[in-house]
């Protein structure tokens, strides 16, 4: 007798459409009973004892709470779509960014069970992107959207296993930044209505398209000296607010008689800060593209006045704190990635080291007016060698002054000998015998 619970296995039964026999299919199917109701699934083998492992794995599963009944109907169209509605539900800024990734992916793994997705296959997707000379960036976009709808299908209860997906590296942060002159080369070749975009995108560093062109004359206070981004608006879903330098209070100030003036002309209110003659502005590639070939600084993007903005307020020496608060950075990691360090940052971190290192310098030593004039100090024994030379050259020099013939006798001493017959030895004098 059976045991409950146990399982059972077996081979179904069918009708010939055309000779009306019954007959039996080779592949085995297993059948359990989980919650009062009856779950069947095929075994997809003609062993029965292959077919009998795999009861048993199933039962395992069904104990362990990590059966999904639907698991092998889930495909991954299916997926696609969880990730999608997850998107558009949370409103997220990014949604035709993911609806590009999973356009790419649809296009390898379309008709593709979920659970037929592994690491392998992965691998073999990102083979077949590199071959379409994607970019690692770009590659690794698609990746996360695929990780994300795994860990969606798992939540839903749609799949039994994630397939492990390794990110590729990347090496193209950019690094382009805008001197001021070339700044001015640049706004000089724009519309007259995009020249104020860029000039309070180099000074600020906030994001042209999805920051500045969706700023309304009510974020800007010009009493109080603000420009502000209220909760939600920006990436990190937190407010920030700008002061109004002077330069770029100017910079709103023009556009505000300008706006002032198109109103009053057009018998209309223009609640944009920035606009066509009264409408928003939606697209400025083309003369974004336009002006900087123009200018001859073809490849920049208006991105760089975001890292440019960093780079000024480091030169400018304002706290990393408040930096990050003005630009809009949540983690030091990402606003390190923008303080680009030039050529001029690093000669003036030269010249300041310079400084550094002359100031301590020890001063030149001061010499004291007696050991200044001191002497070399000289032995005994030399100051008499040097005298016995002075005296022989005194005495060379008398023999050459006395008349000739005369005879001449000089102790060893220096002192001239008695005169024959004499002598000065004892107390007296006394002529020799």
């Amino acid at each position: 007798m059976r045991e409950r619970g146990s399982g059972s296995l077996f081979r179904e039964r069918y009708r010939d459409r055309t000779t009306g026999q019954l007959k039996v299919c080779r592949t085995w199917m297993m059948k359990l009973w989980v919650g009062g109701k009856p779950l069947k699934r095929s075994a997809r083998t003609t062993s029965r004892a292959v077919a009998s492992q795999q009861l048993e794995q199933w039962k395992a599963q069904i104990r362990q709470g990590t059966y999904v009944p639907d698991a092998d109907q889930t495909w991954f169209d299916n997926l696609a779509a969880l990730l999608l509605d997850e998107y558009r539900a949370n409103g997220r800024k990014s949604l035709g960014r993911a609806e590009a990734a999973v356009d790419h992916l649809k296009g390898f793994f379309a008709g593709w069970r979920a659970q037929a997705i592994s690491t392998d296959r992965v691998l073999a997707y990102v083979r077949h992107r590199q071959q379409q000379q994607a970019a690692n960036a770009t590659i690794n976009r698609e990746l996360a959207a695929l990780k994300r709808m795994f860990r969606l299908g798992e939540r839903a209860g749609r799949i039994v296993r994630r397939p492990f997906i390794d990110l590729l590296q990347e090496h193209n942060a950019r690094t382009g930044f805008f001197e001021r002159a070339e700044c001015d080369a640049v706004l000089a070749q724009v519309p007259d209505d995009l020249q104020p975009v860029f000039t309070v995108a180099y000074l600020t560093g906030w994001r042209v398209k999805s920051e500045l062109l969706t700023r309304q004359w009510a974020h800007v206070d010009f009493q109080s000296g603000w420009l502000r981004l209220e909760p939600g608006e920006t990436k990190n879903a937190e407010g920030r607010q700008f002061p109004l330098t002077p330069a770029l209070r100017a910079v709103l100030e023009r556009q505000r008689a300008r706006t002032r003036a198109i109103e009053k002309a057009t018998r209309t209110i223009i609640p944009w800060l920035f606009h066509r003659s009264g409408r928003p502005i939606k697209s400025f590639r083309r003369a974004w593209l336009t002006a900087c070939t123009a200018a001859g600084l073809s490849g920049r993007i208006p991105h760089d006045f975001r890292r440019t903005a960093v780079r000024n307020l480091e030169r400018a020496g304002v706290p990393r704190s408040t930096a990050m608060k003005m630009v809009g950075h949540k983690t030091e990691s990402i606003y390190r990635r923008y303080a680009i360090v030039d050529e001029a940052m690093l000669k003036e971190g030269a010249a300041k080291l310079q400084t550094l290192h002359e100031a301590q310098a020890p001063a030149a030593p001061v010499i004291p007016l007696t050991k200044a004039t001191r002497t070399k100090r000289v032995s005994s024994s030399t100051v008499r060698v040097n005298r016995a030379r002075r005296e022989r050259r005194v005495r060379a020099a008398r023999a050459k002054s006395l008349p000739a013939g005369e005879k001449t006798m000089v102790g060893w001493d220096g002192i001239e000998p008695p005169t024959p017959g004499f002598s000065d030895l004892g107390l007296g004098l006394r002529k020799y015998a």
